[in-house]
């Protein structure tokens, strides 16, 4: 029947169509070129109908930067245990490698993700990619203390968001982040080994002491 409301697939069909072509825009253009009209236009769909699912033009290009970080930036994603002999460095890094390579051969989502992430909508954008590294990262960490997990948490995270700003506003180049987060993570994880090496000689001597008695 003519003019009636489609649902089920060919709705959700609609929907994957809209968050695509704001991905192309945001790709090709960037994030100031989303705008609404163009996006019904591009998409084959109606103004009203992307109103209806998303009632700003901040809530549509949120919901397209989550589709995509789902179907790229995370996609490689999988909590795993660190493999016997695997150092925490290379584990740690290994993961931020999957995390971060593609914003490297998709520069503009990247700028878009720092815009939406330092808007209101941010923390929701921060949540949903918590969702999905939090357990990896943390499966990588399972015999690591809190205490160091908690400063590695908050050391990185200002790090990265630091990188993030200076390639926004032309500081640095996209390729200068992995580098940098590369070197942070050596460091902060070298420093933990150390001082556990440190505990544990200190503590070798005394039992042996106590058992020459």
């Amino acid at each position: 029947m003519t003019g009636s409301v489609q649902s089920g697939p060919s709705t959700a069909d609609g929907d994957s169509r809209v968050l695509a072509t704001v991905v192309d825009i945001l790709e090709s253009d960037g994030y100031d070129a989303v705008q609404l009209r163009a996006v019904a236009r591009r998409a084959r769909t109606s103004l009203a109908t992307i109103y209806k699912r998303y009632p700003t033009r901040d809530e549509l290009i949120l919901a397209a930067l989550e589709a995509w970080m789902a179907d790229n930036r995370y996609a490689g994603v999988v909590p795993h245990a660190r493999a016997p002999g695997e150092s925490l460095y290379d584990a740690l890094m290994d993961l931020f490698r999957r995390i971060f390579e593609p914003w490297e051969r998709h520069p503009r989502m990247l700028s878009a993700y720092y815009r939406v992430r330092s808007s209101p909508s941010g923390k929701r954008l921060l949540d949903s990619g918590l969702g999905i590294v939090g357990p990896a990262g943390l499966e990588l960490l399972s015999d690591v203390d809190d205490e160091f997990i908690n400063s590695l948490d908050t050391i990185v995270s200002s790090v990265v968001y630091g990188l993030l700003g200076r390639f926004a506003i032309g500081e640095i180049a996209i390729t200068d982040i992995l580098p940098t987060l590369d070197r942070t993570v050596y460091w902060l994880t070298k420093g933990y080994e150390a001082g556990n090496a440190a505990l544990t000689e200190v503590a070798q001597p005394s039992v042996q002491g106590r058992g020459g008695r």
